[in-house]
């Protein structure tokens, strides 16, 4: 059986008309997005999801974006949901993840959805700390991993998930950022750094990645199909 896996940052400064269109037309089974706002009225993107369909597992913290917001990353499906985790990575920044054990078939495919915290694309203790906790969660088997990492693709961060899990995209493709506002620090002025990422256990196949395209976020939404 094919899935088709999408992880996308839709950001908290969104285009939600976009994300919308570009979500409907996905047609993914299974999506896994970050900056997803509970408290937002313009950019009701859970009830939009739930409107197609989709169910989730979600994992808001509280978080200082020059005001007080409350987001986190999520995973959305067609598919029933077994089971569900959320988890803190980190007190400071308060970063997350959200797990939901998807049956799909006779089998149980473990997803993580997750956002490590901004390092102006420099290798951090404490975005590696984030890294760790997290991969202590992920099963050694059945599971995919995506989210907006933060990191390189050179960092310590990503090497060491690379330690367990294999990188669905072997070119390294650019996904940050579209827009130069996406970090007015780094002032990014092309897309030409990959901060996102699908990886999966040994155990699963995967092709078709793809970088694919719209400007309803700072960052391209990422996509793969896997093999169950």
């Amino acid at each position: 059986m094919q899935v088709k896996i999408l992880s996308w940052n839709i950001w908290i400064d969104s285009y939600f008309d976009q994300i919308k269109e570009f979500l409907k037309s996905s047609q993914a089974d299974v999506i896994g997005l970050q900056e997803v706002r509970e408290d937002d009225p313009s950019r009701e993107t859970i009830k939009y999801l739930n409107s197609l369909g989709y169910q989730l597992v979600f994992a808001p913290t509280e978080k200082d974006w020059g005001a007080k917001v409350s987001d986190g990353p999520a995973v959305f499906t067609k598919y029933e949901i077994a089971s569900t985790q959320k988890y803190i990575l980190s007190e400071e920044g308060m970063h997350s993840a959200a797990q939901a054990d998807i049956k799909i078939g006779d089998k149980i495919l473990h997803v993580f959805s997750t956002h490590l915290t901004h390092t102006h694309q420099k290798d951090s203790v404490a975005q590696l700390q984030q890294a760790e906790e997290l991969m202590k969660h992920i099963q050694s088997e059945m599971s995919v991993l995506m989210g907006d990492f933060n990191a390189t693709p050179e960092s310590i961060t990503i090497q060491r998930v690379k330690t367990q899990l294999v990188d669905t995209d072997s070119k390294d493709q650019p996904t940050w950022s579209v827009y130069p506002q996406g970090c007015m620090i780094c002032n990014p002025q092309e897309i030409d750094i990959r901060l996102d990422y699908i990886f999966t256990t040994k155990d699963i196949k995967t092709h078709s990645y793809k970088v694919e395209d719209s400007k309803g976020s700072d960052h391209l939404p990422i996509s793969v199909i896997v093999e169950l």
